[in-house]
């Protein structure tokens, strides 16, 4: 898991900027493709560059090794 994410409020948490919202929008995309592929999905927020994006379990209240999969499959997004 990439050190930027962070354990808050029982989830996993980052924050992503963009150069502008076209970046955003596609990375959200890209983000969300995988999510159907792995079928866990994340709670997301998007204002124009910015998208911030929890992970958690919902089935199970915690984080589970799900979320550090998708986590790091979105990680891998950005190299």
């Amino acid at each position: 898991m990439a050190d930027a994410w962070v354990e808050t409020d029982g989830a996993l948490y980052r924050k992503f900027s963009f150069n502008d919202f076209a970046e955003a929008f596609a990375f959200m995309t890209r983000v969300a493709a995988i999510a159907e592929v792995q079928n866990h999905h994340p709670d997301w927020s998007n204002s124009w560059n910015t998208v911030e994006i929890s992970l958690r379990s919902h089935d199970k209240g915690a984080i589970t090794q799900r979320d550090h999969q998708l986590a790091k499959a979105i990680d891998e997004i950005l190299i």
